[in-house]
């Protein structure tokens, strides 16, 4: 593929891209859940925030040199293992509280962590995060080398939109739906959801540990 020129294009790519990463299940889309049916639709946007503002750093430093170190095996393999821990513990976490949790949407029901700080986290924590910008989200912003300057803010715009309206759409199925929603379906679907993340904690474990290994 010829490198993009043309920004609104780079912007349109980047947006199209970025449902790539959104729409895969994982745990991003198990805390929009869980944060929604706690505090309602700001939850979603809440979290694209936080997933955001780690986004930024890591296209900057990808534009700095950081690119090299995701072809380091063992770089991708700590992220695995880790990650992988990280996501164990908040499965443990989701299915320990699981017998008694209840639907509260006001702000005093609401125990969890800030959903700005649970965005920054749940990325910085998901090996899918890394592994999506070490392949996709690299080659996407290679093929931008001819939008000049303004080339990689625009493709992070279009990135982050294509972030907010996926999630914010999630949040709001889960909030204006909650009618519909009681305490028994709530806790079936945050047992599906820690369920969901214990395979992925899994599956990013053991990948982890075959990068790791040497290999003969």
């Amino acid at each position: 593929m010829q490198p993009v020129d043309s920004l609104p294009l780079v912007w349109f790519s980047s947006f199209i891209l970025a449902f790539s990463g959104a729409m895969m299940p994982g745990p991003m889309l198990a805390v929009t859940i869980r944060e929604s049916a706690r505090r309602g639709f700001i939850a979603g946007p809440l979290l694209v925030a936080g997933h955001a503002f780690l986004e930024l750093a890591l296209v900057t430093g990808l534009y700095l040199g950081l690119a090299a170190l995701f072809e380091e095996r063992i770089f991708l393999g700590l992220i695995g293992v880790v990650g992988g821990a990280a996501l164990l513990w908040m499965a443990w976490g989701m299915l320990r509280e699981l017998s008694s949790l209840t639907l509260d949407f006001t702000p005093s029901g609401a125990k969890s962590a800030n959903p700005f700080v649970s965005g920054i986290v749940t990325s910085v924590t998901n090996p899918y995060f890394t592994l999506w910008w070490a392949t996709a989200g690299l080659s996407a912003l290679t093929l931008t080398s001819k939008g000049g300057f303004a080339a990689p803010g625009v493709f992070y715009a279009g990135h982050i939109t294509g972030d907010l309206v996926w999630y914010s759409l999630v949040s709001g199925l889960v909030h204006f739906g909650r009618r519909f929603l009681t305490d028994k379906r709530y806790r079936y679907l945050v047992g599906l959801m820690a369920a969901l993340l214990l395979v992925f904690a899994l599956l990013f474990t053991a990948n982890g540990v075959i990068q790791l290994l040497p290999r003969g």
